[in-house]
């Protein structure tokens, strides 16, 4: 598992059931969704301060269905480029039953049941 951030490529691997597979993601998918999460960091440490500063409990509220959003359109680019580029690869290295698998895992783990 290695990171190249000067390159324009990074690589690395997970294992879902005894399968792995390395892939590869452009750097500017990479960038997008490091930043997308630096927002969503700042926003969180935002709403810690208006639960210190005693702010009514609807801002609160609004504030965190903001996070959700943002957190559920970086699910959604990590999902598109999953869909175009490993599964993508996986169809052509003969390996798509186990990457559908990998991701069928995923999901039932991040969808709500």
């Amino acid at each position: 598992m290695g990171i190249v951030n000067h390159g324009i490529e990074h690589h690395h691997n997970h294992q879902v059931e005894n399968s792995s597979h390395g892939h590869i993601h452009s750097e500017e998918s990479r960038r997008k969704v490091i930043n997308r999460l630096s927002r969503i960091e700042g926003h969180v440490r935002g709403i810690k301060t208006m639960i210190n500063e005693h702010r009514d409990c609807p801002e609160v509220l609004i504030q965190i269905a903001a996070i959700r959003g943002a957190l559920d359109r970086v699910a959604r680019i990590v999902l598109d480029e999953h869909l175009s580029e490993c599964i993508t690869r996986a169809a052509e290295d003969g390996t798509i039953d186990i990457e559908i698998e990998a991701l069928k895992a995923a999901l039932d783990r991040f969808l709500p049941s």
